[in-house]
């Protein structure tokens, strides 16, 4: 069976601001000495392992990235209910037996400790006091919760698998019968194998347990528009309904936007997808079509209520070999200056730099492709194709 999966996708973006920078403008990159928009693979990643399309075929199996799995386990202990509970809503209360506080503060360190380091107390006060003074409640009370809560946190998100969880949620309810901190063999918490299809894909780094990282078996590039682009500012007005007596605004700002066929390259090992799934080839045949179903048709969440910038792959073109991953970016080096036919000329640039690598470098990959522009082909074929 063939290593590698490659998926080469464009897809056109209307007006929309995807992914921000700090500025919260749209993210950008210059290639070929023209500016382009960017959409980080982070992005990319999260709206896809995040989607109903990875929901619906891995229910029960998708991880949890976080920094606050000690603060759920603190709240599961002293709000009375299961830590499942309060991983869906934090303010969630049960009838289950309390722990009184400080003991459930050090049981969920230790735990918290397990996947990353603590955060100092200095650290939790200064987080604290910014987020208050970001929602307008400074209260000092509200302060000292926060960083009490914060104190719990771990400094660097950490991906947990259903298995940990689990494992977790055990330890949760024999700390609940008895209040004792956990000891050493107890905190065996990390597996090898946690169980999560998004942490077998995407991989996962824990800085403090690295025996545990799992290397990731799909590779995503950051998308990049396929020609030049010009951000463009929106400037707005919100009018007050009950303002009945005067004609201005009762809200104006300005915000950054751009529009734009985006090039987006995915590279999957199959091999390693099967071995962070335990050998389960199955589970990576669906795992290879969940993620092309959600790289043609989930698009990332930024802006989305000011936009509805959601969009369906036009092209998609899916190779598998054993030959070394190549992506075909450098078809798009010079930018598409054509406006007309747009799409069929970064169509024909992908193809045309495809076929002359192929003829200097050799091989004979596998492919299949659609195109929705000529109605040619189906997504159903694509996904049927990475299945192997």
């Amino acid at each position: 069976m063939s290593r590698f999966i490659q998926l080469h996708i464009l897809t056109s973006y209307p007006a929309s601001n995807l992914n921000r920078d700090d500025l919260g403008q749209p993210k950008s990159v210059i290639v070929g000495n023209t500016p382009r928009l960017r959409v980080s693979s982070q992005s990319l990643k999260r709206a896809w392992r995040t989607s109903d399309v990875f929901r619906q075929a891995f229910d029960g199996s998708i991880g949890i990235r976080t920094k606050s799995m000690g603060e759920c386990v603190f709240r599961a202990l002293t709000q009375g209910a299961a830590l499942q509970a309060i991983l869906e809503n934090q303010h969630a209360t049960g009838e289950l037996p309390t722990v009184a506080e400080k003991k459930a503060e050090e049981i969920a360190k230790a735990v918290a400790g397990v996947f990353g380091a603590l955060h100092s107390a200095k650290d939790a006060k200064k987080e604290a006091e910014q987020e208050a003074q970001e929602e307008g409640a400074a209260d000092a009370e509200k302060v000292k919760e926060k960083a009490k809560m914060k104190e719990m946190h771990i400094e660097q998100l950490a991906h947990f698998g259903p298995a940990e969880i689990e494992a977790l949620a055990r330890l949760v309810e024999e700390r609940r019968a008895d209040g004792n901190k956990p000891d050493a063999e107890q905190l065996n918490l990390l597996r090898h194998t946690p169980g999560a299809v998004d942490i077998a894909m995407f991989g996962r780094m824990l800085a403090a347990s690295k025996p545990f990282n799992v290397e990731a078996a799909v590779q995503v590039a950051h998308a990049m528009t396929v020609h030049k682009v010009v951000k463009e500012d929106d400037f707005f007005t919100a009018v007050d309904d009950l303002n009945r007596d005067e004609s201005g605004a009762g809200h104006m700002g300005v915000f950054e936007f751009g529009a734009g066929l985006y090039y987006i390259y995915v590279c999957i090992d199959r091999d390693l997808l099967v071995e962070n799934l335990g050998g389960d080839e199955e589970a990576a045949s669906r795992a290879l079509e969940a993620l092309v179903r959600a790289a043609c048709t989930v698009s990332p969440t930024g802006k989305q209520n000011s936009f509805a910038s959601r969009a369906n792959a036009s092209f998609c073109l899916a190779e598998k070999g054993n030959e070394q991953p190549r992506t075909l970016s450098s078809a798009f080096l010079k930018g598409i200056d054509k406006p007309v036919d747009l799409l069929d000329k970064a169509v024909e640039s992908l193809l045309e730099t495809r076929a002359n690598f192929e003829k200097v470098y050799g091989g004979d990959l596998q492919h299949v492709s659609f195109d929705v522009n000529k109605g040619e082909g189906t997504l159903q074929e694509v996904c049927k194709f990475v299945r192997g």
